[in-house]
């Protein structure tokens, strides 16, 4: 007697199986669900291709049995099996389908691990796939059950149709299989229970094995003669049922076979999807695409991985919103009250979208703008988009392009990668289920340029009422219509969005606020709003516009409002605690007010105890200026104008930053030298070439300038220091005050301390016009600056500036450097307007 050789691993990770048992011989498709097998999956069998790495043990589980089990509760005997393939998709999540082949069967010695993945030592119980038996061991009680067997399965074979392919496939395996495989073949094509398969299993003997399987085969052929019988009693019925009821009876009883194509869900399923797709009212061009993809589906095995990519794109087609749309509000009077009620000023902004709804009142087909928002930080550019879409009655959705560097976060990724999803313009259709809403493209200047393509290339289609009425996605890969969907770009600065992006959109410009705006603000929305996120009330705290006035002028200057609002949230935050401390002391003490119960406290503690800690606050607390430094510290800004410019030498300039505008302060030395120039504070070329021409511009004007020293610079050496040295500055605005503190200088006199100015000179002494001049002349209001030097050229841009700010200010306009140094100092230069310099006739 030939002794039996294990030929499989002694050691075998496990899979179990929900409600289902493997046998040797049979095939099953086993879905990856438990975090067990989904471990055991990606550690053993992806990646993975010798043949010890795909033999696996399949081990079945108990109906209703726990999703962690206790490795010693396994079923001890189980099927060792090949991974014959591996499934799945990644996308919207993992999933993995295994189709497993059975070779033998194995019991468990010992669990090795449990964890991540159960691993066990085993021993082989029967032959694998193949291999006869001994024929020693085959006796006549087995013989006659083997051919009694053979002859019952060729019969139950007989009464299905041949002309069927799997029936013809298993024909000619049952002449050919060994005869100790055609218990565990026949039991797991056939109708069997949990617990009769079970029992297959578990008869290790072969001749066990005969006598378990042979009622079942039994039992299934008289079930077919019962249906046969019932057929010829009812010919009609049959006739018109034929082919459903052979693909009935083939699920029915061959439900395992891996041929077969889909399932009677899978079929549901795709019914119900293909009742989504003509519910959708898809266009014609994404109705034929989609009818296209839905045939190729009905076609597909459903084990294929491009099964799930076609489904979930055919899912996101039935999704996008086509042909739904909202009805706009056009109130004209209740969007302009709803505007004014959710943010003050920006009267600029709200007369675009005002101007919008009157022309949508006039004709509903009109495509929707690309504005973009222009602004310092905490303006309310992102809220303002948000108000926009609650007064339209639109959806409203944000996409933050922050860092993004990949055009695909866009287009989306074409579907013949792995994972391949939809971009962010789709999918943020989908999620607002309408084809009008609002779209916040969020930081749009802060694109970045990477590896995989420009995003902000990507963007042009997007954003340009011309293209995107066929917008294609390439994953979609149909035109989807974006031309009612009002898209609202926002961005700090201009300069970083590349110029076929910028010419798309309509810019609109939102400056910073003054401190009467901010004060507004603060009392209408930021207090309130702080006030009830803390917990508190209005009869527990009030702040008074006195100090909130002193908190926006000693402890913020900002352009927006985001500083301001966490001073205010520090002071609730300072106040809660109070409340908090003494909220145990205010129950009721018998009816007591708090007066009567510090008399009370006083006669009845020693006198060395203060009551005050006892006590709870008298309420409301008044945030008064003292309260203020109390909580906040001492003022961060000061008003250092006078003491800056006390000696000659220093400036008061005006500079356009990212953020807002900036008062900026220039400072010139001179010291014996060799007539050199020392520019400091981080300048760039621009401004470096600024202070050349202003230096020698005031050489070539000593003797007018009565400033003899200027023409004898061999002898000295000058600095010019622009403090803040660490923060990088340029740009063409600061000419006239280089010259302003070059004379200062020379001359020994003090420029004034109320004065600021912004320009650029020439050679000949023009002053050139600039740009941000609202955004200087805000800072020099925060400031507390009271003169503004300005050139002639720029006196339309001041009609932009508010007309409480314009009141506080005087503006002096001017055109030749000789009228900057007239207005700068107190007392009068000489004339210089009949120098050699050619008057601008602008």
């Amino acid at each position: 007697m030939a002794s039996t050789t294990i030929s499989i691993p002694r050691r075998l990770p496990l899979l179990q199986v929900d409600e289902n048992v493997l046998l040797p011989g049979s095939s099953m498709r086993i879905p990856v669900r438990s975090h067990r097998n989904m471990n055991m999956v990606k550690s053993r069998l992806l990646g993975r291709n010798t043949l010890s790495s795909t033999i696996i043990g399949v081990i079945p589980k108990e109906p209703g049995a726990s999703e962690i089990m206790d490795t010693a509760s396994f079923h001890e005997i189980g099927t060792a099996a090949v991974a014959v393939q591996v499934t799945g998709t990644n996308w919207p999540q993992p999933s993995y389908t295994l189709l497993v082949t059975g070779l033998c069967r194995f019991k468990i010695e010992e669990i090795l691990q449990d964890s991540p993945f159960p691993i066990a030592m085993v021993s082989q119980l029967d032959k694998l796939p193949g291999e006869e038996v001994d024929d020693d061991v085959k006796t006549s009680e087995m013989t006659v059950l083997i051919d009694n067997f053979r002859e019952q399965a060729l019969k139950l074979v007989d009464m299905l149709d041949v002309s069927i392919p799997v029936v013809g496939k298993l024909k000619k395996m049952l002449d050919s299989v060994p005869a100790h495989h055609l218990p565990d073949i026949c039991a797991s094509i056939i109708k069997a229970s949990y617990s009769e398969r079970i029992q297959v299993l578990d008869a290790v003997d072969l001749t066990e094995r005969f006598k378990k399987t042979l009622p079942l085969l039994m039992r299934q052929i008289e079930g077919l003669k019962l249906l046969q019988k019932a057929r010829r009693n009812n010919i009609d019925l049959v006739a018109r049922k034929q082919d459903s009821s052979r693909s009935g009876v083939m699920r029915k009883f061959f439900k395992n076979s891996p041929d077969l194509a889909h399932s009677d869900d899978d079929a549901d399923d795709i019914q119900e999807l293909e009742h989504k797709i003509k519910d959708a009212k898809l266009p014609d061009h994404a109705l034929k695409a989609a009818t296209k993809e839905l045939k190729r589906l009905k076609k597909m095995p459903q084990h294929m991985p491009e099964h799930a990519m076609i489904r979930n794109y055919l899912e996101l087609m039935t999704e996008l919103p086509w042909s739904k749309s909202t009805t706009d509000s056009l109130d004209i009077d209740k969007a302009r009250n709803d505007l004014d009620a959710d943010h003050y000023g920006l009267e600029k902004l709200k007369k675009r979208v005002l101007e919008y709804l009157a022309v949508r009142q006039l004709k509903n087909s009109l495509k929707g703008p690309i504005l973009c928002f222009v602004g310092p930080p905490g303006v309310g550019k992102t809220s303002v988009g948000r108000s926009i879409a609650s007064t339209l009655g639109r959806e409203f959705h944000r996409i933050s392009l922050g860092g993004v560097h990949d055009q695909s976060d866009i287009r989306g990724h074409r579907r013949t990668y792995i994972g391949s999803m939809p971009g962010r313009i789709v999918q943020g259709l989908k999620l607002v289920a309408t084809n009008n809403p609002v779209f916040l493209l969020d930081e749009v200047d802060k694109l970045a340029k990477g590896l995989h393509g420009d995003p902000s290339a990507a963007l042009l289609e997007v954003l340009d009422p011309e293209q995107n009425s066929t917008f294609t996605d390439h994953y979609l890969n149909v035109p989807f219509d974006l031309s009612q969907v009002l898209f609202i770009a926002t961005a700090n600065t201009t300069s970083s969005i590349p110029a076929a992006l910028l010419d798309r959109m309509e810019v609109i410009q939102i400056p910073g606020y003054t401190h009467e705006e901010k004060l507004h603000i603060a009392v209408r929305y930021l207090v309130p709003k702080q006030v009830r996120e803390h917990g508190l009330t209005h009869e527990q705290l009030q702040i008074p516009e006195d100090s909130i006035k002193l908190i926006i002028s000693g402890y913020t200057r900002e352009a927006g409002v985001r500083s301001l609002e966490r001073k205010l949230a520090a002071v609730c935050r300072a106040v809660a605690v109070k409340v908090a401390e003494h909220s145990g002391k205010t129950t009721n003490r018998g009816g007591l007010t708090a007066v009567e119960r510090k008399e009370l406290l006083k006669d009845q503690l020693p006198h060395d105890i203060d009551t005050a800690d006892l006590i709870p606050p008298e309420l409301p607390i008044v945030i008064d200026e003292v309260a203020v430094e109390d909580i906040l510290g001492p003022a961060t800004y000061e008003h250092e104008m006078g003491e800056r410019l006390s000696q000659p030498g220093v400036v008061i300039g005006l500079a356009w930053t990212q953020v807002g505008g900036e008062i900026m302060f220039i400072e010139a030395t001179k010291m014996p030298g060799e007539g050199k120039l020392l520019l400091t504070g981080m300048l760039g070329d621009v401004m470096k070439e600024s202070a050349n021409l202003a230096l020698n511009w005031v050489r070539s004007h000593a003797d007018q300038l009565q400033v003899p020293l200027a023409r004898q610079l061999e002898k000295v050496d000058i600095h010019i220091h622009f403090p803040a040295g660490s923060v990088g500055k340029d740009g063409p605005s600061a000419g006239v005050a280089i010259v302003t503190v070059l004379v200062s200088l020379f001359s020994g006199r003090l420029v004034r301390s109320d004065t600021a100015m912004t320009g650029e000179v020439t050679l000949r002494g023009l002053v050139l016009p600039v740009g941000g001049i609202k955004e200087k002349v805000l800072a020099a209001h925060r400031a507390g600056i009271t003169r503004v030097i300005l050139p002639k050229r720029c006196e339309k841009d001041v009609r932009e500036i508010p007309k409480n700010v314009q009141s506080d200010i005087t503006f002096i306009y001017v055109s030749r450097v000789g009228q900057v140094l007239r207005a700068a100092f107190d007392d009068s230069f000489p004339d210089l307007e009949n120098d050699n310099g050619v008057i601008s006739k602008l």
